[in-house]
């Protein structure tokens, strides 16, 4: 996993492996574009990389799931609001909730094993690999509006 901030791309883009550094580019070039564009999937690079603009209302902890990805990595880029997005190192023994890895890449656990939690704020990112389980849209202190952007890489661009 990866958290940084778009503030600082200019410095550290060089550490991302490439597939991550243009994700990383295209949310700083476009990040003025995202309160005004529409919920839905942008193209970047055909289905190799792609965004995804949300619009959600954070929900309390307990009534969210972790969840992993193994085709596609996540780069979640908090636009407006902020959430808590909880992460823990896919260990293996988190019991499966739902498994929908087949039609949409997807798998839902009950719990994250030694989970850990980051506070998301404008300007914010954070990059969750396959072996990274994550939940995100959860509440900081209270429900609040949540606009952000999930630019997914496919594990074949790296």
């Amino acid at each position: 996993m990866y958290f940084g901030s778009i503030e600082t791309l200019e410095q550290t883009k060089r550490q991302y492996p490439p597939a991550i550094a243009r994700a990383l580019q295209y949310l700083k070039d476009n990040r003025e574009q995202f309160l005004s564009m529409d919920a839905g999937v942008y193209p970047i690079e055909g289905q190799q990389i792609y965004a995804q603009v949300v619009s959600l209302e954070t929900k309390k902890k307990e009534d969210t799931r972790p969840e992993v990805h193994r085709k596609y990595i996540d780069v979640q880029f908090s636009v407006e609001g902020n959430e808590r997005i909880g992460f823990a190192a896919d260990t293996g023994n988190n019991a499966v909730d739902e498994d929908l890895a087949a039609e949409k890449d997807i798998i839902f656990y009950k719990q994250a094993q030694n989970e850990m939690e980051l506070l998301m704020q404008p300007g914010q990112f954070a990059v969750f690999f396959p072996e990274d389980v994550h939940r995100p849209g959860c509440q900081n202190e209270s429900q609040a509006h949540l606009r952000k952007v999930i630019v997914k890489v496919s594990t074949e661009a790296l």
